[in-house]
């Protein structure tokens, strides 16, 4: 499964993440653990857009 971030060019990781937030923060008081739930698929797509970036850098 993370194999095929690996393709993923990091900007694309970093756009999902901020859909994520986006989306939390608007559904904050409505639906209290899918708020959480996005807050953590956001904060996953980051780390791994980040961590894409620096492999990329380094080969």
């Amino acid at each position: 499964m993370f194999s095929s971030f690996k393709n993923i060019a990091p900007i694309y990781l970093y756009m999902i993440s901020v859909v994520c937030f986006v989306i939390a923060n608007i559904i904050r008081n409505q639906y209290i653990t899918l708020y959480y739930i996005l807050l953590i698929i956001g904060i996953i797509f980051f780390v791994l857009g980040f961590k894409n970036r620096i492999s990329n850098n380094k080969s």
